[in-house]
């Protein structure tokens, strides 16, 4: 590899705006209009039978939460639609059956994916395997789950100090998954564990 080599990336991605319509603002609730919106959203990304059992499930006490909001609990919760359109359009984008794998980023490079912007990015899909992206190059490759333990585990190791690692995590973690990533950072040694708030609302 040579030493001088830098990818072109940008930094902060596009900031293009499109399909941008103003108009009145609406003096009452969305009714049957934001259900419509609701099921359009949840068919598109879940299809139709995936898309009625998780808005049955969702905010229910023996269902899941919604990833998305800070809709009250109730006493006495509805059994049906204990949720707002944002909810629903948030789980749908959540569990979308679209995804991408190593022939899209073979394809793709990160110098290319740089210029979209973060809802372009999403849009694509989710990914369906580990990928790491190598000193030099500027396409992600696949690479075996151990392997990707393996190589993060060396990073770790070769670091003079826990400090110089940083844990980022994502504010749509589960909060078993934020609390079990939080003690291995602080086992590791360190409490630099940032998440997306941090990082954009600070």
């Amino acid at each position: 590899m040579k030493e001088d080599f830098h990818r072109k990336i940008s930094i902060q991605g596009s900031q293009q705006f499109s399909q941008i319509n103003l108009k009145e603002p609406i003096r009452h609730a969305a009714g049957k209009l934001g259900v419509k919106e609701a099921l359009r959203h949840g068919f598109k990304e879940m299809g139709i039978v995936r898309s009625m059992r998780a808005l049955l499930e969702m905010n229910q006490e023996d269902g899941f939460d919604c990833p998305s909001c800070a809709w009250p609990n109730p006493e006495n919760p509805s059994p049906i639609a204990e949720y707002c359109e944002n909810g629903a359009k948030a789980l749908a984008d959540e569990a979308t059956t679209d995804h991408i794998g190593r022939d899209f980023f073979a394809t793709h490079s990160v110098e290319e994916l740089s210029q979209l912007t973060d809802y372009q990015l999403n849009k694509f899909g989710r990914l369906t395997e580990p990928l790491v992206l190598r000193p030099g190059e500027i396409h992600y490759k696949p690479i075996a789950w151990q392997d990707a333990y393996d190589l993060i585990s060396k990073n770790l190791r070769d670091l003079e100090s826990p400090d110089e690692a940083i844990f980022y995590t994502s504010g749509r973690s589960s909060n078993e998954a934020a609390y079990l990533y939080g003690m291995f950072a602080r086992a590791f040694g360190t409490n630099n564990m940032p998440d997306c708030s941090n990082m954009y609302h600070e």
